[in-house]
């Protein structure tokens, strides 16, 4: 659990999420506090993680004895948050509990959870919130619908979150921060289509917010801005800005519109040091057809130009996502979209499960192409008339093992040795022959997280050398450089040979100046091949 600000040992309002690692932090509650006006001081944030137990969460929230819990709802925690809720009703019905966020935000009277709470308030909340607990603690009725909801507020007028990250924040917590909020594009699957426009923060005010942040020892810095691409004007004022002050080794995480890279944009991030940005790129699916269906325009010629590009001119630690289970795609369209995407050499791609968000317009497709999900978070896709269940279910396996192996950073070597092998494949498809791994993969192991890395390198041997007969010589020395690295590690029997004894001596080398900023430890991987104990 945090307290940020000024410790209330018995604040009126409490402001409450349940995050999904302690890494992260909710920048969502520290915009409330920070708009919480003249009533900061009777206020407070608690985070907890949705690892946490339920009855304990509520035990420490009613400790405090607040008249009014506020909670950030998502859709990694809204079943977690609905059993807490509901033990702070039954024990203390006088405590008044209000929602927000995203997953309340939508479809809201449907759920539960707003049922068993006292009031929603639907959208962007920081006016909305402010009034509410004013009025309330002021004497002033309590509002008459339970669901709240009012006018976008006016950026020019909301408070700014960022001094509200704690020291503790800063050292140990990813640091969000956004420049605009909004989205232009109308995908049917991402709640931002139902934006109207795209707003942004006045960006004097912000990049003074960003100094103070660095001035105070942040170094890593995640944008949720969901087009950072969109304004040349403002992209390349933040870049600049952020280049300025390299010599401080920062790292910075945009998300980018994959066909839009401009050569003002260009010219700026040649100038970064390799691995001090990250663009993570949602391409999502490869098929003009489907992308047709989702209302998603890209132009698929200047995606494979601008990945060119940062492959080879800049040092831009790429992610490019792409999303299982979208209307009429089927798996043998998919195979030949990642083998497309895989084709660009981004530095990892993401495959995730197609998730039915409350309110997106892609619920339209539910009928025609019979599209099922999961009733319970994360609401992921179960079957469409294109993928049946037991395809959907080899593609979860292939995409938790593609995380592991390939954009874990820890198996470099083999999957440059499983690129070589596709690529004599009649087909020349990676896709097909990963899809290999991931099956037998499944048969050895029965979950799909907490392997051991000694374990899996065992599998990548057993499949590399008898399933695929491959020479032991060759797989044996990809091994050992993945699993030692340049850090000093016994090596396991299976991949001990004579000569190989030097291999097991290695540290970890120092980095030339200037090079890597100061990214995460995964992005390193990619880069500095360093190699973690256990594959989480």
């Amino acid at each position: 659990m945090l307290g940020v600000a000024v410790p209330v040992s018995q604040p009126e309002i409490l402001l409450v999420t349940l995050n999904a690692r302690y890494h992260h932090c909710s920048f969502g509650l520290r915009y409330l506090f920070a708009n919480l006006r003249e009533l900061q001081s009777r206020a407070r944030i608690d985070e907890f993680t949705i690892s946490q137990s339920s009855r304990e969460i509520a035990e420490k929230i009613l400790a405090s004895r607040p008249r009014i819990v506020g909670f950030g709802v998502y859709i990694w925690n809204t079943s977690q948050t609905e059993e807490v809720v509901s033990i702070i009703k039954r024990v203390s019905p006088e405590t008044l509990v209000v929602l927000g966020g995203p997953e309340v935000s939508f479809e809201t009277e449907t759920q539960r959870l707003f049922s068993i709470a006292d009031y929603t308030i639907c959208g962007e909340a920081e006016v909305l919130f402010y009034e509410f607990c004013s009025g309330y603690l002021a004497g002033k009725p309590l509002p008459t619908e339970k669901k709240i909801s009012g006018e976008l507020p006016d950026l020019k007028l909301i408070a700014s979150p960022y001094s509200f990250y704690s020291d503790e924040d800063i050292r140990h917590r990813v640091i969000y921060v956004e420049a605009s909020r909004g989205c232009p594009y109308k995908c049917e699957y991402c709640l931002s289509s139902l934006d109207k426009s795209v707003r942004g923060f006045d960006l004097d005010l912000f990049l003074a917010e960003m100094q103070g942040l660095i001035d105070r020892g942040v170094r890593q810095f995640k944008f949720v801005d969901r087009t950072f691409n969109l304004s040349v004007a403002t992209s390349t004022r933040i870049l600049r800005f952020f280049l300025e002050r390299m010599e401080f080794g920062l790292f910075v995480h945009f998300e980018l519109v994959p066909d839009r890279l401009p050569i003002e944009i260009r010219n700026l991030i040649t100038q970064f040091p390799r691995g001090s940005l990250q663009f993570e790129i949602g391409i999502q699916t490869w098929s003009p057809e489907v992308s047709r269906l989702v209302s998603r325009r890209q132009d698929y010629s200047r995606i494979v130009e601008n990945f060119k590009f940062l492959r080879e001119h800049t040092g831009v630690h790429t992610h490019a996502d792409l999303i299982v289970g979208l209307p009429g795609e089927t798996l043998p369209s998919f195979a030949k979209g990642f083998d497309a995407v895989s084709a660009l050499e981004p530095d990892e791609v993401q495959v995730g499960l197609l998730k039915r968000l409350k309110g997106t317009p892609i619920s339209r497709h539910d009928e025609p192409f019979q599209m099922v999900y999961q009733e319970h978070p994360p609401f992921q896709i179960l079957k469409t008339s294109t993928m049946d269940f037991a395809t959907i279910q080899r593609m979860t396996r292939f995409s938790k093992f593609w995380d592991l192996i390939a954009n874990s950073g820890n198996f470099v070597s083999s999957i440059r040795i499983l690129r070589d092998l596709a690529c004599r494949r009649p087909d020349s498809s990676l896709f097909e022959c990963f899809m290999e791994l991931s099956e037998m993969l499944s048969m050895r192991h029965a979950q799909t997280h907490g392997i051991a890395l000694q374990s899996l390198v065992e599998s990548v041997w057993v499949f590399l050398t008898q399933n695929l007969a491959l020479d032991e010589g060759l797989v044996r020395e990809a091994l050992i450089e993945d699993y030692t690295g340049r850090v000093k590690r016994d090596l396991p029997a299976f991949l001990r040979s004579k000569g190989a004894g030097s291999r097991e001596q290695h540290r970890q080398a120092a980095l030339p100046a200037g090079q890597m900023g100061g990214a995460p430890q995964r992005q390193r991987k990619h880069q500095a091949g360093a190699r973690s104990e256990v594959v989480q």
